[in-house]
């Protein structure tokens, strides 16, 4: 994978962003690919905040992977800042051939030059082949989360 590139996504890759998003079973629950409108709106909003970074990768010009990385200043930990990595895919495709690792590594690298002092990442309590990923690249399953719909 040698012209990997990870750059920052445009309305271009929104339809590809979303079918990757759509293709597991609890994306294709709650994912709606017919329709993109929210999806552009979210980027819209996305790209207007310094602290939010949607990524894409590339190869050979297609879009293969990508993750949403979050920066987070705060009070705690003596005034640490954090990142959270949500929404990471890798096209089916192009599974097992270590492009999530690069993906991770990327964010980890920008969450280092934004000076973040800790990486944080969620993933759905079923998906336990991502928390054996995770967990090869150095994660610790350390807290419990919580959800509320609204």
């Amino acid at each position: 994978m040698g012209d990997l590139e990870i750059r920052p996504a445009t309305v271009d890759d929104v339809s590809a962003i979303v079918a990757m998003l759509a293709d597991d079973p609890l994306g294709a629950q709650r994912e709606s690919p017919d329709d993109l409108t929210p999806y552009v709106a979210a980027l819209e909003r996305l790209s207007a905040d310094p602290n939010q970074h949607l990524v894409v990768a590339t190869h050979e010009g297609r879009v293969v992977g990508t993750l949403q990385l979050t920066v987070i200043p705060g009070l705690s930990r003596r005034g640490a800042t954090r990142s959270i990595i949500e929404a990471v895919r890798v096209h089916a495709d192009e599974r097992g051939s270590g492009l999530g690792t690069r993906l991770i590594e990327w964010a980890v690298e920008e969450s280092r030059r934004q000076n973040c002092q800790l990486v944080q990442l969620t993933s759905d309590s079923s998906r336990t082949d991502a928390h054996r990923f995770y967990e090869r690249l150095g994660f610790t399953a350390s807290r419990v989360g919580f959800k509320l719909p609204l």
